[in-house]
């Protein structure tokens, strides 16, 4: 298990505190999930890789490298206002963070195409990026973000998988849903196609917030009442995460499991 790390980065009149790590799980073999803390760049990461053979670690550990690159280099042009306010222009971040996941997709596509051993390769991928006053959400598969505001947790993302469709479609419903054959199947990754549609979605933190950014191998063994439970019975953040590991190992840890929580804090 790579052990859970903090870091904290000030934020208007706040600070953002960052804990994550990822496990391998109970009946993997290997770790297919990649996750990013915050380095130069108030950005988290977790991806969860697909393709067996080991190159679903490849295009997950991929993906998390290129987002963070383009950030790392896009935030160079940024030098003037650092280090008082980071750009307000919403737009511009959020283009960063749509052509930082499409320019990971098309490296993970054109690298499955060209080498035999990488064939079928692909990863989820779910980014969060503050600014001062906003945070942006980037997101493609089924890993999720969630959002603990007082007592109440809400789901972020939407998961692009068949399941999610048919229960968007009101072909079943969630409770039939528990039980279907085809649960995992992932109608949107990096690495499908040449191109891909991310997913974005921005918001203003409030004080107390606690973001969380999860792979499957956490939604799939523990409900959202057991990981609201956990984020608000336990402050300190890297306990949180190593928690929310535990339980879904003690319920079975049939997947890698990965988590990110970021929360805002007072100055």
């Amino acid at each position: 298990m790579l052990g859970a790390v903090s870091t904290s980065f000030p934020l208007d009149g706040a600070r953002v505190r960052f804990a994550g790590a990822t496990n391998i799980g109970r009946k993997r073999d290997h770790n297919e999930d990649s996750i990013s803390l915050p380095e130069g760049e108030r950005l988290c990461i977790v991806a969860d890789g697909m393709g067996g053979h080991a190159s679903g670690e490849v295009a997950s550990r991929l993906a998390v490298e290129l987002i963070v690159d383009h950030f790392n280099e896009t935030g160079k042009q940024q030098t003037l206002t650092w280090p008082y306010k980071v750009d307000r222009d919403l737009r511009t971040h959020v283009n960063r963070m749509i052509t930082s996941i499409m320019l990971a997709n098309l490296e993970i596509w054109e690298r499955s195409q060209r080498e035999a051993r990488f064939k079928g390769m692909g990863t989820t991928c779910v980014a969060m990026y503050f600014l001062d006053d906003a945070l942006i959400v980037g997101h493609v598969g089924d890993s999720r973000s969630y959002r603990l505001r007082g007592v109440e947790l809400s789901q972020l993302t939407e998961d692009h998988s068949l399941i999610n469709d048919y229960i968007r479609m009101k072909r079943v419903t969630p409770e039939e849903a528990e039980n279907w054959p085809h649960k995992n199947v992932i109608v949107r990754a990096l690495g499908m196609k040449e191109s891909v549609q991310v997913d974005i979605l921005t918001e203003k933190p409030h004080m107390g917030d606690t973001y969380v950014l999860c792979s499957d191998g956490l939604t799939g063994m523990i409900k959202d009442d057991q990981m609201q439970h956990i984020l608000m019975s336990e402050k300190d953040l890297d306990r949180a995460v190593e928690r929310l590991i535990t339980a879904a190992n003690e319920e079975g840890g049939v997947d890698n499991i990965s988590v990110v929580l970021a929360r805002v804090e007072a100055a």
